[in-house]
């Protein structure tokens, strides 16, 4: 009877023994297993900077139907240019430096122009003075033809000083007229004095004045009005001013 309690002891005991190396074991290799806990390096948290495409706007097309400010003279008005026209404070401008298109033309004077130097003509007759057109519209094709054959008489320096090359000629605008007489002896005429004194009633100034061919670059020309309206006309006219020194604009071939 002791012997075989003894032996189930002893049994017990070596069950238990064997339980526990498997335990530990088990611990061992449960501890191989739990993931780490240490902190991740440095190189390894640190992502790369993500560099993002850049995105940009495509360039706006510029309609060549729209009006564009293309400068600012030095007297503060914007330089507007529209269909190959160049106008300033909304007047049209053509002289030495800006031109109009070779097709560009209404073919005679425009009706505003033709109205107004009516008007000035039976004024004018009222006062017993005759004012007539002698040179109205004029085609760039005209104007090429005139300016070549004064170039060929008289060499292009003195021609450019009283005949406009082509496309330079405010005659193609319809908004410019030469009366009377090609002579400047016009201006001490009746008809030459009362033209200065009173066009700008009407809406006309004479373009080209006396002592100021370094700033039109063209010579004086009594007979020779150009039609800017009335309000405008006046305003230039009491200014004392030639059209290029009211705008503070130049007038010099490029």
């Amino acid at each position: 009877m002791k012997k075989r309690l003894l032996a189930g002891i002893l049994t017990g005991l070596l069950i238990l023994n064997l339980s526990g190396c498997g335990w530990v074991a088990d611990l061992l290799h449960l501890d191989q297993l739990m993931p780490t806990t240490t902190e991740p390096t440095t190189e390894a948290t640190t992502a790369a900077p993500t560099t993002l495409p850049q995105v940009t706007e495509p360039p706006a097309t510029l309609d060549p139907n729209e009006p564009r400010i293309v400068g600012v003279s030095s007297k503060g008005y914007q330089i507007v240019e529209d269909h190959g026209l160049t106008y300033v404070n909304g007047v049209l401008i053509v002289n030495k430096k800006y031109s109009v298109p070779e097709d560009y033309g209404p073919g005679d004077l425009t009706p505003e122009c033709s109205a107004a130097f009516n008007e000035l003509v039976q004024a004018a007759a009222a006062d017993g003075i005759e004012i007539f057109m002698i040179s109205g519209f004029r085609s760039y094709e005209l104007q090429t033809s005139l300016y070549n054959r004064y170039v060929a008489r008289d060499g292009q320096a003195a021609a450019d000083t009283y005949s406009a090359r082509p496309g330079h000629s405010e005659h193609q605008t319809g908004l410019a007229l030469d009366v009377n007489s090609l002579s400047y002896s016009f201006a001490d005429t009746p008809e030459g004095q009362w033209l200065a004194s009173n066009a700008h009633r009407f809406g006309f100034i004479i373009r080209y004045s006396k002592d100021k061919q370094a700033i039109t670059g063209y010579a004086y020309e009594p007979w020779h009005i150009r039609y800017l309206g009335n309000g405008m006309a006046s305003a230039v006219y009491e200014s004392g001013l030639c059209l290029e020194e009211y705008f503070g604009i130049i007038s010099a071939y490029s």
